[in-house]
C-alpha cells in the first residue's frame, strides 16, 4: 500500500510495494519487503525509512496510547471490550484486528489479517491521530510477532489472554507457539498477564496479573453466569461489582481484562468502569444468537480449547453442535476438536470449514479419529446441508451451536472465496420452515 504525504514535495507517498516507487517515493523497509530494496531503489526511489522512521514522519510517536493484546483466544472480544468501555466513558479510540479497524465508533477498514502489514496498521495509527484518538487496540497475532509487523511500535500496554495449541502448521510445535508470545512480554514495557495461564513466560518489571482462581492484581472473587455475567472484583482490598448481558466462563476472562486494562490506563475510576460494562453487547461472531426460538448460537471458535469454553459455557443444556476444521492448518488439533465435541455435545454433526487445498472428506476423516464411534455422530460435508440437518434433528429445548467461522461471509475453496454466511444460512432455513 502507500500513504501520501501531502505538502512535503518532492515526496509524494510512502509505500511497502516496490512496483508502486518512483523518485517521489519514500520506500518503508520491513522483513517482508527487504528483499525488494534493490528493486525500489531501480524504479528510482532514493529515500529508504524504517517503519519507526514512517511513525515519526506521520508524526504518530507519542500521540497516541497503543494496547496490544495477543493470546490464543479472547483477542477480539476483549479488545471489543476494551474500546467500548473506552468510548463510553467519554474517550476516542481506535480498533484494530480480524473484524477490521473502527474509529470513534466508524468502520473504515474491512476485514483483513488480525495484525495486518505494519505500513497498513501505521496509516490506520494515522486515522486515529487525525480524529483526535487517545487510544488505539489492536490484536497482536503470533505471525506478527514472528514477522515484526508490529516493527516500530511503542505499545502503552501489552496483554495476554492465554496460550492453547494453535497454528502449529506455523510454528511447528506448542513450545515455539508458547516461546513467541513470550518474546511480546519480555521488555519492561506496561503489561496485563492472565494469572491463571500458566504457560507464559514474562518480564515482571510493570506487570499487574488478573485471574479467577490464582491470586492476581484484578481478582474475581464471586461470579454467576445465569442469564448473563454478574462479578465481584476485588483490587487490593477494595471490591467492584460489574454485570454483563454475555454468557459464559470465559467471557467473564474477557470482561476481567478489560476491565482491569482500563483501570491501568488511569482512565476513570474503577466505579465508572465497572458501571459501564453493561453497555457491550458482544461481538459478531462471538456466541451470537441467530435465534432465540429455536436457539441457535454462531461462534467463531476452531481449536479445542476454544470449542470446550463454548461448549461448556452451554453445559446445562442439551446440545447438537455442527462444525469442522479449516484445511492447510494444524492437523493436530482435529481429532482433539472431535473429542472435544462429543464430550459435550448430545448430537454432533461434522462438516466443512474451509477446506482451502485440502479434500473435505480427508479433513473429516481426521476429526472422526478423535471420536468414539456413536449413532449421535452424523456426517455431511456440505456445511450448508449440514446446518439444516442439524435443525431437523433438534428435539424439545436442545440448542443448535454452530462453531468454526463465525461471521466470515465467505468459505474458501481451492484458492476461492464462495459467499457462505452460517448466519444467513439459519435464517433461510428458518424462514422455509415457517
Amino acid at each position: 500500500m502507500k500513504i501520501d504525504i501531502p505538502n512535503q514535495y518532492p515526496f509524494l507517498h510512502v509505500t511497502d510495494n516496490s512496483h508502486d516507487c518512483c523518485a517521489q517515493s519514500i520506500f518503508m523497509v520491513t522483513d517482508q519487503n527487504r528483499a525488494y530494496l534493490d528493486s525500489a531503489k531501480a524504479q528510482g526511489c532514493t529515500k529508504i525509512i524504517t517503519a519507526k522512521e514512517c511513525l515519526d514522519l506521520f508524526g504518530i510517536t507519542d500521540k497516541i496510547k497503543i494496547i496490544g493484546i495477543t493470546g490464543t483466544n479472547g483477542k477480539t472480544t476483549t479488545a471489543a471490550a476494551i474500546y467500548s468501555i473506552l468510548l463510553d466513558l467519554g474517550k476516542k479510540v481506535g480498533l484494530q484486528g480480524t473484524r477490521g479497524c473502527f474509529i470513534n465508533e466508524k468502520k473504515i477498514e474491512d476485514k483483513s489479517l488480525t495484525t495486518p502489514p505494519i505500513l497498513q496498521t501505521i496509516y490506520n495509527l494515522k486515522c486515529a491521530v487525525e480524529q483526535e484518538c487517545e487510544y488505539f487496540v489492536m490484536e497482536v497475532s503470533s505471525h506478527a510477532i514472528v514477522q515484526n509487523r508490529i516493527d516500530g511500535l511503542s505499545f502503552a500496554l501489552k496483554i495476554l489472554t492465554n496460550i492453547t495449541q494453535d497454528h502449529l502448521d506455523f510454528h511447528k510445535s506448542l513450545d515455539a507457539y508458547i516461546a513467541v508470545k513470550s518474546s511480546f512480554f519480555s521488555d519492561e514495557t506496561p503489561k496485563l498477564i492472565n494469572k491463571d495461564e500458566t504457560k507464559i513466560r514474562f518480564n515482571r518489571t510493570n506487570c499487574m496479573t488478573y485471574g479467577i482462581e490464582n491470586p492476581a492484581t484484578y481478582k474475581v472473587l464471586a461470579y454467576a453466569l445465569k442469564d448473563g455475567i454478574s462479578g465481584a472484583l476485588a483490587k487490593i482490598e477494595k471490591v467492584y461489582d460489574f454485570n454483563s448481558s454475555l454468557h459464559g466462563f470465559f467471557n467473564l476472562y474477557n470482561l476481567l481484562c478489560a476491565i482491569a486494562a482500563v483501570d491501568m490506563l488511569g482512565v476513570a475510576e474503577m466505579e465508572k468502569i465497572c458501571d459501564v460494562v453493561d453497555n457491550f453487547a458482544g461481538v459478531e461472531g462471538r456466541m451470537e444468537v441467530v435465534s432465540t426460538e429455536p436457539l441457535i448460537i454462531v461462534d467463531f471458535a476452531h481449536t479445542p480449547d476454544g470449542m470446550e469454553k463454548v461448549l461448556e459455557s452451554m453445559k446445562d443444556k442439551e446440545i447438537i453442535v455442527v462444525f469442522g476444521a479449516g484445511g492447510d492448518r494444524d492437523r493436530t488439533k482435529r481429532p482433539k476438536m472431535g473429542l472435544v465435541a462429543q464430550r459435550f455435545a448430545k448430537k454432533v454433526v461434522v462438516t466443512s470449514d474451509n477446506p482451502r487445498s485440502e479434500k473435505p472428506e480427508a479433513i473429516i476423516s481426521e476429526i472422526l479419529s478423535g471420536m468414539k464411534e456413536s449413532k449421535a455422530i452424523w456426517v455431511e460435508k456440505d456445511r450448508a446441508m449440514a446446518i439444516k440437518k442439524a435443525l431437523s434433528l433438534r428435539e424439545n429445548n436442545e440448542i443448535v451451536m454452530i462453531l468454526g467461522k463465525g461471521d466470515e461471509t465467505y468459505q474458501e475453496i481451492n484458492g476461492e472465496k464462495f459467499a457462505f454466511d452460517d448466519r444467513e444460512i439459519v435464517r433461510s432455513l428458518l424462514s422455509q420452515i415457517g
